[in-house]
């Protein structure tokens, strides 16, 4: 294959290499050793190399060198693991390119000559590679084409596809091509000899719609903060609408700081992203939600089948889905019944013979002695084969994590309590009580074991017998275990309620929580062991939360029921440190441990925050202001009356963050919420939004004449405290479980029962499909993303207007620009790049940082290029200005970590355009000593090893091992911490700026003079920046010869110099002036001071800038990659 020039020195190469083939130009090299007998020692130790040093060269042995005759650099331009394959390249240079470099004299030319083909054979390789992926190749390589000349974006800047439409300007439509790349959709047209073409950043779109008008039959609306485009006239609207709003999700996912919202591995290279990922990327998440699978899950195959179901006594037709450790089953009517089979529970996957009444079946044997029937499978013998691969991987794991499991295990009499640690210092035989309790796990529900001491807890018994029975009765007819048929009549089982015996393991059951348990066996105790001791914020906030969570109820006025809820807690931030602790999760934690053993609550918290409730429990909840958004949506198309009643939907959408965040289980009465939560681990999300509907349409009436937030809330609060259940029937929120149970009164007039409170829902919104609540949450996740960009914005701008007397709107297009800076990095720079780095640190980054201190940063060549952009006295001499925007960062970059802030900008371009003359000229004199001013300017690093910064808050972590190192540590930052305390309020008291030498006078000048080239003054500047040259030259000589005077009246023995070679270097080093000096030097020349003081148009140049920013970086990345 042809790889990109790289040099190599030739002489080294034939030490390691055998040349097979060669002319003027070219080398075809072997690799020593290979393909020789391997008895020969040379052989041998090439090998020996190559295994330690070179693994590329082991997987390609063959190699095409070009060299330059005479010189000593050759470069590698193409390499292959066969002779074949390296010939067909070699005879392609022969007859292609030999020929023609024999007309260049300089063959230095002809080496670049055959390195840019090289190059251009490799965009072309790539281009064809992403075209064949298409379905009509050619038409996809001329649109890539034409999408690189119109726009003119780096070759790095991916097409994923095109599509021929009309975008409305002013009630005309134009025909032309709209094309979606990786970071930006761009239309173009020409008809008549009008050109339109735009380009819109992903990062800058704000919402995308599907409207209908009377002039459009159905059209795209994008919008951005500024303004919206309309495209109509799609040969296939569906196609095109998913794959805009699915391209602007990933990368609003991809470049805001989005605090740890989940990405699919490969949606994080956008090299890799073409149109047939983002339709395979769109049916898994489909299949994630629909069975609520772990993220990690990979969509291997679907395919339609018939799956025999007994209770039906025929086979349901549906859609098989197969991933790493699943095989899911749908019926074609979403929810009307599914099966979900664990890899872990299949014994074996087999074929049947094929009949007529029986074609192509296939029989899956799991370990509870079932077996589940498959036919009218296609392609069935690939589709076994690649099931029965992975199902011989997950079998030989399993038998490996147990070999490994017994052989660690130690004989033990089972117990109660599994007991990790007991404090034996301690004298108090309380305390240690209570040490030993915090370090036990509990190994039965807390409700079984409160209700001892409480047995009204469990209501009224008959009805959870008849409940029980109705359950036992649906498992001999549906099956038990995770792959039992979920069918509707699971579904009105689950809305009267589980009863209190079997809710644990119907938990377990539907959220598959069983298959994590099982495959991490003494996962939990090890995390209990890490976790227990460790102090920070997310188990300060735990201690806080403890006894708030179920206060009212018995199991939590135990220490044993705190300690247990402590325990899972702390384990679970243990584990997943991006999340932590959020608010409701004690809620969440509570309920399950009074159902579920305390391991089994563990997993069962797994599986909310990680699979059934996505992206909602982090410090921002993105995935819960998601949902309200989706919730909003729902109202206007479920309950369209209610919609145009109260027009601000976002109060009750505010409203009900608290149903999402804890399932209903803060606002309605326990007994009634625990149904609730019974109903989400059957139906996930979906539940939730069915029961949020149906709680809103039957108060419609009276929110619709409420008349402000509090009288809404009011209505619904009251509602909800009204909604009863079997076994507490009149159960206020206020009162205790026991207390709530011990009643069996007739329910109260006006209240509402939770079963048929859900049943409504499900009759009412049950065609409320996943796949709809999926492409929603694509959709509103862009406003919410961009919603919160709004609010850094707001606060960030808010801080910095009382420091800089630029206006508010100067002010919101400088952050504009320099946040398109560092996405024009993030889209097309160096990976490797400082900005670069520091944007993928941010989903790792400390939560207590400000927004300031959150805000986007630049390096050093991004800053170079706002530099050129706005600086308004640009100097004649590009190498200079380049200087000088490299001492400006060195000055700005005051925490010395080669990044630069908003603040630190806007302060610098506030000094330029509205600071007076005598801030302007100390900025300059600043950017001619030192640190900005470095002997070295190609090394513009002054301190190797940065000081601790304090604009960012001290972030001490503490290692694990060792208590008595661990406090010296902290001690140690402590006093580090009040070290920079103090040199920060130096800062703040203004300290005379150091003496100028004559070198750095010199520069000064020189600034001076290029700067004044382009102005229209430009003769009276020069003859006044040459009499304060001049002045300012007498007054330093003036003072080097006091200074030299004063030095031989003090010390005449030592006023000779020690050498004769460097009297020279310390009279110019002795040679110094002032800022002051230099000021009241300038002042004396009015045409200094004009120039200086002249007002420049901020709004103009930042407009210009707004003009050229993207094309000036497009081009200099360009440039930079083709020399690469």
């Amino acid at each position: 294959m042809w790889l990109k020039p790289e040099e190599v020195l030739l002489k080294n190469a034939l030490k390691l290499w055998v040349t097979e083939r060669s002319n003027d130009f070219f080398l075809l090299q072997r690799r020593r050793g290979h393909g020789e007998a391997t008895s020969r020692i040379t052989g041998l130790l090439v090998g020996a190399l190559d295994t330690v040093l070179d693994s590329n060269a082991r997987i390609t042995p063959f190699r095409i060198l070009l060299q330059v005759p005479g010189s000593q650099i050759s470069w590698v331009i193409a390499s292959g693991a066969a002779i074949e394959e390296v010939n067909k390249h070699w005879d392609w240079l022969v007859h292609n390119l030999l020929h023609s470099l024999s007309v260049f004299e300089n063959k230095d030319d002809a080496a670049s000559f055959v390195r840019g083909k090289v190059k251009g054979l490799i965009a072309e390789d790539v281009r064809g590679r992403q075209a064949a992926q298409e379905e009509d190749p050619e038409k996809f390589r001329e649109a890539l084409r034409k999408f690189e000349l119109h726009f003119g974006l780096p070759s790095s800047e991916k097409l994923v596809t095109y599509y021929s439409c009309c975008c409305w300007k002013a009630h005309v439509p134009r025909q032309g091509f709209l094309y979606l790349s990786i970071n930006h959709i761009a239309f173009y047209s020409f008809l008549l000899g009008k050109e339109v073409k735009f380009v819109i950043p992903w990062a800058e779109v704000t919402r995308l719609e599907r409207v209908s008008t009377g002039k459009l039959t159905e059209a795209i609306r994008v919008s951005t903060r500024q303004r919206q485009r309309e495209f109509s006239m799609f040969l296939n609207l569906d196609e095109a609408f998913g794959v805009i709003s699915q391209l602007a999700d990933i990368a609003l996912r991809r470049l805001l700081d989005s605090e740890g919202l989940e990405l699919d591995r490969v949606l994080q290279q956008p090299a890799r992203i073409t149109k047939r990922i983002l339709e395979e990327q769109a049916l898994r998440e489909y299949v994630l939600a629909l069975f609520r699978l772990p993220r990690s899950e990979k969509l291997h195959e679907l395919a339609s089948c018939s799956v025999w179901t007994p209770h039906a006594r025929c086979h349901t037709a549906g859609t098989l889905y197969t991933t790493d450790s699943y095989l899911c089953f749908s019926s074609k009517e979403e929810g009307s019944c599914t099966l979900l089979i664990p890899l872990s529970e299949v014994l074996s996957i087999e074929k049947a013979e094929s009949t007529s009444h029986l074609p192509n079946p296939v029989i899956i044997s799991v370990r509870t002695k079932k077996a589940f029937q498959l036919i009218d499978l296609q392609d069935r013998d690939e589709l076994v084969e690649s099931m029965n691969s992975r199902l011989r991987a997950m079998q030989w794991k399993k038998s490996m994590f147990r070999r490994k499991s017994e052989s660690k295990r130690n004989p033990c009499s089972p117990t109660p309590y599994y007991t990790f640690y007991y404090d034996t210092g301690c004298s108090d035989e309380e305390e240690k009580e209570e040490q030993a309790l915090r370090n036990t796990v509990n190994s039965e529900a807390l409700m079984t074991a409160f209700n001892q001491t409480h047995p009204g807890t469990n209501g009224d018994n008959s009805m959870e017998l008849v409940k029980q029975r109705l359950w036992e009765d649906h498992f001999t007819e549906f099956g038990r275990g995770v792959h039992m048929f979920r069918t509707e009549k699971i579904q009105r089982l689950v809305a009267m309620g589980i009863p209190d015996s079997l809710r644990g393991e119907l938990w377990m059951t539907l959220s598959d929580a069983f298959s994590d348990l099982e495959s991490h066996e003494g996962y939990y105790n090890g995390l209990v062991q890490k976790s227990m001791g460790h102090i920070n914020l997310a188990t300060e906030e735990i201690e806080r939360d403890l006894h708030r969570s179920l206060p009212d109820h018995p199991a939590f006025q135990n220490p044993t029921g705190i300690a247990a809820l402590r325990r899972v807690l702390t384990a679970y931030a243990h584990r997943n440190p991006r999340i932590g602790y959020c608010q409701s999760m004690n809620i969440l934690a509570s309920v399950l441990l009074l159902y579920a053993k305390e391991e089994e609550a563990f997993w069962l918290l797994v599986a909310i925050c990680e699979r059934m409730l996505p992206d909602y429990f982090n410090r921002r909840v993105i995935g819960a202001q998601v949902d309200q958004s989706v919730f909003e949506e729902l109202i206007r198309e479920r309950l369209p009356e209610l919609a145009e009643q109260v027009p601000d939907l976002s109060t009750l959408s505010s409203v009900s963050l608290s149903w999402f965040l804890t399932l209903f289980l803060s606002v309605l009465p326990f007994h009634s919420a625990v149904c609730v939560v019974d109903c989400f681990f059957y139906q996930g999300i979906k539940a939730i939004f069915q029961l949020g509907l149906a709680v809103l349409e039957a108060n419609a009436t009276q929110l619709s004449a409420s008349t402000d937030d509090g009288q809404a809330l009011m209505i619904l609060t009251s509602f909800l405290d009204q909604v009863g259940s079997e076994e507490s029937p009149c159960s206020p929120p206020t009162s205790s479980p026991a207390e709530n149970s011990c009643t069996t009164d007739p329910p109260p007039a006006g209240q509402v029962n939770i079963t048929d409170l859900i049943n409504e829902s499900f009759v009412k919104f049950g065609d409320l499909t996943v796949r709809h609540i999926e492409r929603l949450r694509c959709l509103h996740r862009i406003q919410v993303l961009q919603a919160h960009e709004d609010t850094i914005k707001e606060n960030t701008l808010r801080l910095t207007t009382a420091e800089v007397y630029i206006s508010s709107e100067n002010l919101s297009d400088l952050y504009d620009l320099f946040k398109t800076e560092h996405f024009i990095s993030l889209y097309w720079g160096d990976s490797s790049s400082a900005a670069a780095a520091e944007a993928a640190a941010w989903q790792y980054c400390d939560p207590g940082r400000t927004f300031v201190e959150r805000q986007y940063r630049l390096d050093r060549p991004q800053f170079k290029s706002l530099y050129g952009l706005l600086a308004p006295w640009p100097a004649s001499s590009n190498q200079h200005n380049d200087t000088l925007a490299n001492r400006t960062f060195t000055l700005l970059d005051q925490d010395q970590d080669n990044l630069v802030t908003f603040k630190d900008f806007v302060c610098w371009v506030d000094i330029l355009y509205w600071e007076d003359l005598n801030e302007k000229i100390r900025l300059l004199y600043r950017l001619h000593i030192p640190p900005a001013m470095t002997e070295n300017e190609d090394d513009p690093s002054v301190l190797k090893s940065p000081l601790l910064s304090t604009n960012r808050p001290l972030y001490v972590s503490l290692p694990s091992g060792g208590s008595a190192n661990d406090s010296k540590d902290y001690h140690e930052h402590l006093k580090q911490m009040l070290q920079d305390l103090a040199k920060e309020k130096e800062k703040d008291v203004e300290k005379p700026l150091p003496l100028m030498n004559q070198k750095e006078f010199i520069q000064f000048c020189k600034t001076l003079s290029y700067m004044f080239h382009v102005d229209p003054e430009e003769n009276e500047l020069f003859q006044a920046i040459a009499k304060v040259t001049s002045l300012v030259l007498q007054i330093g000589e003036a003072g080097h010869r006091r200074e030299a005077l004063r030095s031989e009246v003090t010390s005449p023995e030592d006023a000779k110099p020690a050498g004769s070679g460097d009297g020279s270097s310390e009279a110019e080093d002795d040679w110094t002036v002032s800022y002051a000096q230099i000021l009241a030097s300038l002042l004396t020349e009015q045409a200094l001071v004009s120039f200086f003081e002249k007002p420049v148009n901020l709004s103009a140049k930042i407009a210009a800038a707004k003009e050229n920013q993207y094309q000036q970086r497009a081009t200099l990345l360009m440039m930079q990659q083709r020399t690469r």
